[in-house]
C-alpha cells in the first residue's frame, strides 16, 4: 500500500488514498486553511485552526506513532483520517476533510479503510469526541454498521466504536460500492454528449466510423468531431480540440498521440475515455497504458480500453464503435475482453448494451456487473473474459448481481497446470481453472465452454421465464430428433416423466407417452393444440418442441401455431427446428440440434434452482489469533526470504491460530531422539519421515509401533530408504480408525485462495474425489455432501456415521486462513481422522512464499 491505490466516491469522482507521509505537511497546511471556521471548530473544537495547524505538525513530525491516511482528489490533497494506538487494544480516532468533499462520501470511505487497517494491527475499539452539534459527523460514524456505544458529557458525545465487522457493516460497504459505480459509468454509458477525436474525412478510418455510428444510429445526444486539420466531417462541425463538459470521447488517434489527448481530456473535464488505440500493454508498451491510466485516474475519468472496439448502448441510442453492422435491441448486456469474440457475439445476440474492454486498464467486469445490476433494460449479462482483474470481489459482487440476473461466462484458458512432481496434493488438483469453475460455482456464474453455448444460452434466458423445475414434456412430429431429445435430458438430468393418460387425444400412429411423437404427417394446427396441453400441464415445468421441416403444413405455419400456443404461457418453451438456429415470434427460442437446445435448457434449470436455494443462514464468525498467525508468517519469510515448506512445530502453530485440531507431535532427528518421544506418548505409534513431500510414496511412514525399539528401527529404515532428503522426523500416537479425508488450500496471486475437501490418506490422488470452494466457505456441509465418499461419513453399511459437522468447521476454518494469509501458497491436511467424536488433522504440510497481499475485497478501490 506504500503508493496507495484509487477508490470511488458516492458520485463517481475517484479519489486517491496513499499513507500519511512527513512530505504532506505543507499541502495539509494548505487543508487546513481552506477549511471554514465553523469545520475547525467542529474538529478541534475552541482551539479551531491553530490547534489544527499544531495538529498538522504533530501528524507529520517524527514523534508521531498513530497511523494515517490520506486523499487527494485531482491532485489536491483533501483529506486526512489517522488513529493513535492507546493500549488495551483501543486506539483514538481522528479525520479532517477538505469543505469542498463533504458529503460525496470520502469520510465515511477512509473510515472503512481505518477500521479494517486497525482491527489488522490488534485494535478493538476506535475512540473519538464528536461536538454534540456535530451531526454530519455522527451520523456517518452511525451509518458505518459497526457497533458504536456512547457517553454524553458537557455537549461532548465520547463514542466508542467495535472494530468488529458486521453483516449490516458489510451491506453498507456493497451499497456504497454499488451507487459509486454507477456513478462513474453512467456517463460513460449513457452520456449527454459525445466527442469523436480523430474523426477523420476519410470513410475507411476508424475515427470516421465511429462518427458515422453516432449519426446513423441516432444518438439524441451532441455529437462533436475533432479534427484540428477539418473544419466539417460528415456533416458536423469539426473541432480543433475537446470541448468543456463533454461525457464522453472515443479516441481513434495513432498511439503516440494518446497521451496528450488523455490530458486535452483531463483538463477539459471529460467524465469517460474510450480509447480504440492499439499499440499499448498488448504491444508490450506497459509504461505508456500505466502513465494513461495514471492521467485518467487523477482526472476523476473513467478508461474503456485501450486497444478496444467502443461502446455500445442501445436503449440510448448510442453506437461508439466502429463496427461496420447495426446492433439489434434487446435484453442482454455483453462485455468481451476480445474484440473479435465481441464482434461474433454482436452478429447473434440483442444486446442492451456493449463494453468492448480491451487491455482493461481499468474499467473490468466487475465495473459493468455494478452498472447492468440496476439497468432496466438488461436481463442477461454475458462476459468473454481473459483474465480476472480482481476475482475475489468479482465473485462477491456476482453472487449478489446473479440473483436477479443470471451471468453468463466465457474464459479462455483451460490449460494445464504445468509441473506439478513437488507439488502438495491440493495444489496439483485445484488447477487455476479449477479456481474458475469454484468461483463460478459459488458466485450462481453459468460458466460456458464455448461462445456457442454462450449465445444459444443468452437467447433461452433472455426470452424465457426460469424453469420451474426438472420435468421436461417433449412434443413434436419426428420420433427419432425426439428420442435423441430425452436421452440428452437424462444425460443432462432432466426428467422425462410419463405424462397423464388422457392428457392429449389420440390420433393414429401417434405415442402419446413423453415424448409426445404426433408424426411426420402432423398440422401445424395438431402440434399447436398439443404444446398448449402441455403448456397448461402441471405435470410439466418445461415445454420442448422439437419439429422437422418441411412436414405437415411446413415451417412458417407451424412456427405461427407453436407462438400462438405458448403465448402469454409463464412456462419455458423451447424448440428444436431442425437445422434452424432462430427465434420463434421473437419470443421462443429455436435451435437447429436436440443436444444443443438440452444443454441450453440444463444451464438455466441449474441457475433457477439455484436462485431458488435458500439463503444460507449466517453462520458465526471463525475467531482466529491472526496476530500470531502474521507473527508466525513474518518469522518464517524473514528467516526464509524464498519461502519454504514450514516445519511441523511452525505448521502446527500456525493451526493452532485458527482452531484446527491436530494430533499432538513431537519433533525429532534422530533415532534415540525418536525412541525417547515413543516412550513419552506411549503406543500405539506413528513415525513421519519430515522432508520428503509425498512420504508414503516413498516409504516415508510407519504405523502401529508398539515400544521404542521399533521407533528406534524403524527410524533407521526409513532414514536408509529415504536418504538425504529426509531432514527429520515426526512422532505421534496413533489415533483409532476413522474415515480418512484431505482439506487442503492454495492461493494464486493473480486468483486468490481455493480450498479443497476431497478422499484422503494414500487414495487421495487415486480416486480424485473432490470438491471446492472459494473462501469464505458458508456451505461446508454440502462441500462434503458432493463427494462421491460422502456415504462413509454418514455411516455406511453398518459402519457408524462419523462427525461430519467437525469436518465441516475445520474446512471453514481453513478457508478463513487461507483468506487471511495469502502467504500461505500449499496447504495439505492429509489426512483428517474423522470420528464419531470429532475431526483431527495427523498430518499438516504448509508451504509460505513472499507475496503481494491483495486488497480486501470489500473495500471500494479500483484495480
Amino acid at each position: 500500500m506504500s503508493e496507495g491505490y484509487d477508490v470511488l466516491l458516492r458520485d463517481g469522482a475517484i479519489a486517491h488514498v496513499r499513507p500519511l507521509r512527513p512530505s504532506d505537511r505543507q499541502a495539509l497546511h494548505e487543508l487546513v486553511d481552506r477549511s471554514s471556521e465553523r469545520s475547525a471548530y467542529l474538529r478541534f473544537f475552541t482551539g479551531g485552526r491553530n490547534t489544527a495547524h499544531s495538529y498538522i505538525d504533530w501528524i507529520t513530525g517524527d514523534e508521531y506513532d498513530g497511523h494515517a491516511l490520506v486523499a487527494s482528489l485531482h491532485s489536491c490533497l483533501v483529506a486526512v483520517a489517522e488513529y493513535i494506538p492507546t493500549g488495551n487494544g483501543s486506539a483514538d480516532l481522528g479525520i479532517l476533510l477538505d469543505d469542498a468533499v463533504h458529503g460525496h462520501g470520502l469520510g465515511t470511505l477512509l473510515l472503512e479503510h481505518l477500521a479494517l487497517d486497525a482491527a489488522e494491527h490488534g485494535v478493538h475499539e476506535l475512540a473519538g469526541d464528536v461536538l454534540a452539534e456535530n451531526r454530519p459527523m455522527i451520523r456517518v460514524l452511525r451509518d458505518l454498521g459497526l457497533e458504536v456505544r456512547q457517553r454524553s458529557e458537557d455537549g461532548m458525545l465520547h463514542l466508542s466504536i467495535a472494530v468488529e465487522p458486521t453483516p449490516r457493516w458489510r451491506a453498507g460497504i456493497e451499497a456504497r460500492d454499488h451507487e459509486a459505480e454507477r456513478a462513474s459509468l453512467a456517463r460513460v454509458l449513457a452520456p449527454r454528449s459525445v466527442a469523436v477525436i480523430g474523426a477523420s474525412r476519410n470513410e475507411r478510418a476508424i475515427g470516421h466510423k465511429v462518427l458515422r455510428n453516432l449519426i446513423d444510429g441516432g444518438f439524441a445526444g451532441a455529437i462533436y468531431p475533432v479534427n484540428p486539420q477539418a473544419t466539417e466531417v460528415a456533416g458536423l462541425t469539426c473541432h480543433a480540440k475537446v470541448l468543456g463538459g463533454v461525457d464522453l470521447v472515443i479516441v481513434a488517434v495513432p498511439a503516440r498521440h494518446v497521451l496528450q489527448v488523455a490530458r486535452d481530456c483531463a483538463d477539459a473535464g471529460v467524465a469517460g475515455l474510450v480509447v480504440l488505440t492499439s499499440g499499448f500493454a498488448e504491444a508490450g508498451q506497459r509504461d505508456m497504458e500505466s502513465e494513461l491510466l495514471t492521467i485518467c485516474r487523477s482526472a476523476g475519468m473513467r478508461l474503456v480500453g485501450p486497444n478496444c472496439l467502443g461502446v455500445i448502448n442501445t436503449g440510448a441510442r448510442l453506437n461508439a464503435s466502429f463496427l461496420p453492422d447495426h446492433p439489434v435491441p434487446g435484453r442482454v448486456a455483453l462485455m468481451s475482453q476480445s474484440g473479435a469474440v465481441g464482434a461474433a457475439l454482436l452478429e447473434r445476440l440483442e444486446i442492451s448494451s456493449f463494453v468492448s474492454v480491451g487491455n482493461k486498464a481499468d474499467v473490468s467486469g466487475n465495473d459493468l456487473l455494478e452498472y447492468w445490476e440496476d439497468d432496466d433494460g438488461t436481463d442477461v449479462i454475458a462476459l468473454y473474459l481473459e483474465s480476472f482483474g480482481n476475482p475475489r470481489r468479482f465473485a462477491r459482487i456476482a453472487r449478489r448481481v446473479g440473483a436477479r440476473k443470471p451471468i453468463l461466462l466465457v474464459k479462455s484458458g483451460r490449460g494445464g497446470a504445468g509441473d506439478r512432481a513437488v507439488r502438495s496434493h491440493t495444489a496439483a488438483a485445484a488447477t487455476p481453472d479449477v479456481a474458475v469453475d469454484a468461483l463460478a460455482r459459488a458466485a450462481g456464474v453459468i460458466r460456458l465452454d464455448s461462445v456457442h453455448e454462450l449465445i444459444d444460452v443468452a437467447r433461452l434466458l433472455a426470452a424465457q421465464p426460469l424453469p420451474g423445475g426438472r420435468r421436461v414434456g417433449i412434443v413434436g412430429n419426428s420420433g427419432g430428433p425426439e428420442a435423441m431429445t430425452a436421452d440428452a435430458c437424462e444425460r443432462h438430468g432432466l426428467l422425462v416423466p410419463e405424462l397423464l393418460p388422457g392428457l392429449l387425444s389420440a390420433r393414429a400412429a401417434a405415442a402419446l407417452g413423453n415424448p409426445v411423437d404426433l408424426t411426420a404427417d402432423a398440422s401445424a394446427a395438431e402440434i399447436g393444440a398439443a404444446v398448449a396441453v402441455l403448456v397448461a400441464s402441471p405435470d410439466v415445468d418445461v415445454v420442448f418442441v422439437v419439429y422437422t421441416p418441411p412436414f405437415g403444413d411446413g415451417l412458417d405455419a407451424t412456427c405461427q401455431a407453436i407462438a400462438d400456443a405458448a403465448k402469454g404461457a409463464d412456462k419455458t418453451v423451447l424448440a428444436c427446428v431442425a437445422g434452424h438456429d432462430d427465434m420463434i415470434d421473437g419470443r421462443i427460442p429455436s435451435y437447429a440440434f436436440p443436444e444443443q437446445a438440452v444443454g441450453a435448457l440444463a444451464h438455466a434449470v441449474r441457475y433457477a434452482e439455484w436462485r431458488r436455494r435458500p439463503a444460507e443462514p449466517a453462520s458465526p464468525p471463525v475467531r482466529a489469533d491472526t496476530e500470531t498467525a502474521r507473527r508466525i508468517i513474518r518469522a518464517e519469510l524473514a528467516a526464509h526470504p524464498a519461502g519454504r515448506w514450514l516445519p511441523p512445530a511452525a505448521a502446527g502453530g500456525l493451526l493452532g491460530c485458527y482452531g484446527v485440531p491436530v494430533v499432538a507431535s513431537i519433533d525429532v532427528d534422530g533415532p534415540e531422539a525418536a525412541a525417547e518421544a515413543a516412550a513419552r506418548l506411549g503406543p500405539p505409534i506413528v513415525l513421519k519421515a519430515v522432508g520428503p513431500v509425498h512420504k508414503s510414496e516413498v516409504g516415508g511412514v510407519r504405523l502401529d509401533l508398539r515400544n521404542p525399539d521399533e521407533v528406534r528401527e524403524a527410524y533407521e529404515e526409513i532414514s536408509e530408504r529415504v536418504g538425504p532428503e529426509m531432514t527429520g522426523a515426526i512422532v505421534q500416537r496413533m489415533l483409532p480408525g476413522g474415515v480418512e479425508i484431505i482439506v487442503g488450500g492454495v492461493n494464486y496471486p493473480a486468483f486468490g485462495p481455493l480450498v479443497m475437501a476431497g478422499m484422503g490418506g494414500v487414495l487421495a490422488d487415486l480416486l480424485a474425489d473432490r470438491a471446492f470452494r472459494v473462501p469464505p466457505v458458508t456451505d461446508a456441509a454440502n462441500m462434503i455432501d458432493e463427494l462421491r465418499c460422502a456415504p462413509l461419513l454418514h455411516g455406511y453399511r453398518g459402519s457408524p456415521p462419523v462427525d461430519i459437522h467437525a469436518l465441516a468447521d475445520q474446512i471453514t476454518r481453513i478457508g478463513r486462513l487461507l483468506d487471511d494469509l495469502p502467504q500461505v501458497a500449499e496447504l495439505d491436511l492429509n489426512p483428517v481422522i474423522v470420528t464419531p467424536d470429532g475431526a483431527t488433522t495427523v498430518d499438516a504440510r504448509i508451504r509460505v512464499a513472499p507475496c503481494e497481499p491483495p486488497p480486501p475485497p470489500l473495500l471500494r478501490r479500483l484495480r
